[in-house]
């Protein structure tokens, strides 16, 4: 019954797929709603255009969609908005079946499109922002969005219905076969989950995204997963904007100071090397034990920071687990700015802080080349004394003082 495509504008039709027992996606993500890979086909007097494609696994369904709706033999184009497989799987399949359709990408997804179909042979254009295609009675504007959440990822709006085709952007993973978002109840959490999961990393883009949609006067936003969204898309757009504005503290910077610590040595460095920072004007700073922080916290605190320290001992010669859950936590994040660097008591080899020290330069934050900070034990007034200067030199450069910044 379900296989049958919806209408969602004029001569405008889902036919994308649902995947309600999917509970984990891209590893990182809970989807306890399962999930939708969206596609929609467009027709007009001059051919038919797909927009995106679906997962391998469920492509049959898809091609039943299509074949309810139009022959392979007029389809003109085929928009693959986000080539990321879980809307790309099908497409290998599609070009058999339409050999002559041209595929419309932006051009960072030319090596992609060329490694998921196996083929050198495929007819596509490369397209950006302003560039238009007219077919028939619609006239479709894309709009060039990277890194939401791909490199090669784009937008498009249909003129005349005022639907905004718009990736993975204000999409979610929550599948209710009504289908539109003010039928299937309350996804706002699901909705938020995506944002921060997926889109949090990226805010700059977002915002140059948001910027672009302005121009346009929008009805309807059909995403790539979950609800198309339909009632006050506006609403969705502000959310957007609310949550991926740069959080500013005057002309205060902000740093935090995370610690694990065994027999309260590398605490001690801590709060020493606070005294230090705070002694600095323009900087405040707050301390946080990791082994009493949970991860949503983590993530915030981390996304409020304009610098941040981690304080770690070592253990079978490598920071605990603790330490490297704060890390992971950074994917969900935009580091662009941020710096950091690493301290901590230690008893026998000490290599926990030069492994975190590499781990923040593999990630492209900006660490200080200040001398390591590693104490044998229980550090010594001298040593506290040096923990002292380390925090004040640190609050100084995060305040602007010109040091040659180390990055991989």
């Amino acid at each position: 019954m379900y296989h049958v495509p919806q209408t969602i504008a004029n001569d405008i039709h889902y036919i994308g797929v649902n995947d309600p027992d999917i509970r984990t996606f891209d590893i990182v993500m809970r989807t306890a709603n399962g999930s939708t890979y969206n596609a929609y086909l467009i027709k007009t007097s001059e051919g038919i255009i797909i927009v995106d494609t679906v997962k391998k696994e469920f492509q049959d369904i898809f091609f039943q969609r299509i074949e309810a709706l139009c022959s392979y033999s007029d389809i003109k184009y085929v928009i693959i908005h986000h080539i990321e497989p879980d809307h790309s799987g099908a497409l290998p399949e599609l070009i058999r079946k339409a050999p002559h359709a041209k595929v419309l990408i932006s051009p960072q997804a030319t090596t992609m499109l060329k490694a998921i179909t196996g083929s050198e042979e495929i007819e596509f254009e490369t397209i950006w922002t302003n560039k238009q295609l007219k077919l028939g009675e619609k006239t479709i504007t894309f709009l060039t969005t990277p890194y939401l959440h791909w490199p090669e990822t784009m937008s498009s709006y249909v003129h005349e219905d005022k639907l905004l085709f718009s990736g993975d952007v204000f999409g979610s993973h929550y599948y209710d076969r009504r289908l539109y978002d003010d039928l299937v109840g309350d996804f706002s959490y699901a909705f938020a989950y995506y944002y921060e999961h997926i889109m949090r990393p990226f805010k700059t883009y977002v915002n140059n995204a948001l910027k672009l949609y302005t121009r346009f006067d929008i009805a309807l936003i059909a995403p790539l997963h979950g609800p198309i969204l339909r009632d006050n898309p506006k609403q969705y757009i502000d959310l957007y904007t609310q949550w991926s504005q740069k959080n500013k503290h005057h002309d205060t910077k902000v740093l935090s100071i995370f610690y694990l610590t065994s027999y309260k040595n590398t605490q001690e460095m801590a709060h020493a090397i606070m005294e230090g920072s705070e002694s600095i004007d323009g900087v405040t700073t707050n301390i946080y034990d990791l082994a009493s922080i949970e991860e949503p916290n983590m993530i915030k605190i981390l996304e409020e920071s304009d610098g941040f320290l981690i304080g770690t001992p070592t253990i079978n010669a490598d920071a605990p687990k603790p330490v490297w859950d704060l890390l992971s936590c950074l994917m969900f994040l935009e580091k662009t700015g941020k710096t950091a660097s690493a301290f901590g008591s230690y008893g026998w080899s000490g290599e926990a802080v030069d492994n975190i020290i590499a781990r923040l330069k593999s990630l492209k934050l900006k660490v200080p080349p200040l001398p390591l900070l590693k104490i044998k034990l229980i550090p010594s007034r001298e040593e506290l004394s040096q923990c002292y200067s380390f925090g004040v030199e640190f609050a100084e450069i995060l305040n602007g003082k010109m040091i040659e910044i180390e990055m991989n």
